[in-house]
C-alpha cells in the first residue's frame, strides 16, 4: 500500500515498500562528489550490497559496455549520479562534449535499467534546467516555461532529456524512475581545477593561493600545485613563471580577482545533505502519473556572489582585496528553488552554510 499525498496540484506518492538493506544498488558515478557522498550516506544507513565502477572498468558512454555490466550484475536500484559536470566557463566553452556525453550516460543506463527489471532509479539533474527568468523561488511546474541560461544550455538540454525520459519510461512501461533536481551542490570531492570548477570551489582555491602568495609561504603553495595542478605550472616552474600563471586566473599577492559583478544571487546545498535527501527520495518517494514528477533538493535560502566570496574570505583568512571583473558573465540573475514537495514528505536541510564551507576548507588544505 502507497500513502498519496497533496502538494499544491500534484499528487506524490509515498512508497511503503522498504529497501532491504542487502539489495543490490548500483551508484554510477560514484567516485564523483555526489556519487560519493551518497555511497557514504548509504553505507552510513547500513546498505551492504553497492556496486560500483570506475570509468576505466565501465565507459558509461559506450552502450554496449554498459548493457553488458547491466545483464551481467542485475542491480535491483541504480542512483545515476555520473555526469560531465563543470562552472559556467567548462559549461560555455566544452558545448558540445556536456551535450553528448550526458545524453549518451543518461540514455544508456537508463534504458538498460528498463531491459533487466530495476525496481528504482533515481537520476539525479541540476537547477540549471529550469528558465532563466524563471519567478522565484523556482517551483518544478517552472520547467519548459521560457528560455535557458545560455551559458549551460547543452548541458540544461541533457538533464531535460533526462527527466522527460524516466517520466516517459513510467509512463509507457510502469517503470519507477524518479528524478531529483539539486541546486548548487558543495563538499568533499569537488572539483577546483581554476577554469572548470564552480563557483564555490574556485572561490575558495583562489583566496588559498592568493593567501600563499600574500605570504611568501611557497612550500605551502607547491603542495598545493602539486595535488591539484594548474595547466602550465610543472615542478621546474620557476616562481616568476608560477606568478605569471595565476595572474592569468585572477590571482596575485595583492588581489583575487572574481568573474561578473558578484550580484547574481544563489542557492547552496551541501552535497552529504543531498546525498541524504537523496536517500530518503530513494527510501519514500515513487514514479507518479502526473507530470512534472521530479522533486527539486534545496536548502530554502539564498545570498549573492558577494556575500559568498565575503565567507570565504572570512573562513580562508584571506586578507587581500576581492576585484571583480564586470564584462564576464554572470550567468543566470538568481536561483532558488522552491523545495516545498520534498519538505512535504518529512526531509529538510541540516548544514548551515558558513559551517558546510568551514568543513570544507578544513577537507581541502588537510
Amino acid at each position: 500500500m502507497n500513502i498519496f499525498v497533496k502538494v499544491d496540484t500534484v499528487q506524490i506518492t509515498i512508497s511503503s515498500k522498504m529497501i532491504d538493506h542487502s539489495a543490490k544498488i548500483y551508484v554510477a558515478g560514484h567516485l564523483g562528489m555526489v556519487g560519493s557522498a551518497i555511497v557514504r550516506n548509504l553505507t552510513h544507513v547500513g546498505y551492504t550490497n553497492i556496486i560500483t565502477r570506475r570509468s576505466k572498468e565501465l565507459n558509461l558512454i559506450n552502450q554496449a559496455d554498459v548493457e553488458q555490466f547491466f545483464e551481467t550484475e542485475k542491480p535491483e536500484y541504480v542512483v545515476l549520479a555520473a555526469a560531465k559536470v563543470g562552472g559556467i566557463v567548462a559549461n560555455n566553452v566544452y558545448r558540445a562534449q556536456f551535450i553528448y556525453e550526458n545524453l549518451m550516460i543518461q540514455n544508456n543506463v537508463i534504458h538498460s535499467a528498463y531491459k533487466v527489471g530495476v525496481k528504482k532509479l533515481l537520476f539525479l539533474g541540476s537547477s540549471c534546467i529550469y528558465p532563466r527568468m524563471a519567478p522565484q523561488p523556482i517551483k518544478e511546474e517552472y520547467l519548459l516555461t521560457g528560455i535557458l541560461e545560455p551559458t549551460n544550455e547543452p548541458y540544461a538540454i541533457a538533464k531535460i532529456a533526462g527527466i522527460k525520459m524516466c517520466e516517459a519510461y513510467h509512463s509507457q512501461y510502469g517503470s519507477n524512475f524518479v528524478s531529483v533536481m539539486p541546486t548548487n551542490l558543495y563538499g568533499e570531492n569537488d572539483n577546483y581545477d581554476l577554469e572548470k570548477s564552480h563557483v564555490l570551489p574556485a572561490l575558495i582555491r583562489k583566496m588559498y593561493l592568493g593567501k600563499c602568495l600574500q605570504e611568501g609561504d611557497w612550500n605551502t603553495l607547491h603542495k598545493d600545485l602539486d595535488k591539484k595542478p594548474v595547466e602550465g605550472i610543472s615542478g621546474k616552474s620557476s616562481e616568476s613563471e608560477i606568478i605569471a600563471i595565476l595572474a592569468k586566473y585572477g590571482v596575485d599577492n595583492k588581489s583575487v580577482t572574481l568573474w561578473g559583478s558578484g550580484s547574481p544571487q544563489r542557492e547552496f546545498l551541501h552535497v552529504d545533505d543531498m546525498a541524504d535527501a537523496s536517500v530518503f527520495v530513494l527510501q519514500n518517494y515513487d514514479a507518479p502519473n502526473e507530470i512534472p514528477s521530479h522533486i527539486n533538493v534545496g536548502s530554502g535560502t539564498d545570498l549573492t556572489i558577494k556575500e559568498l566570496a565575503e565567507i570565504v574570505k572570512k573562513v580562508t583568512n584571506y586578507q587581500g582585496e576581492l576585484i571583480w571583473d564586470s564584462s564576464k558573465p554572470d550567468g543566470t540573475p538568481r536561483k532558488l528553488m522552491d523545495n516545498s514537495r520534498l519538505t512535504s514528505l518529512g526531509w529538510k536541510a541540516k548544514i548551515s552554510l558558513e559551517d558546510g564551507i568551514s568543513r570544507v576548507f578544513k577537507n581541502y588544505i588537510m
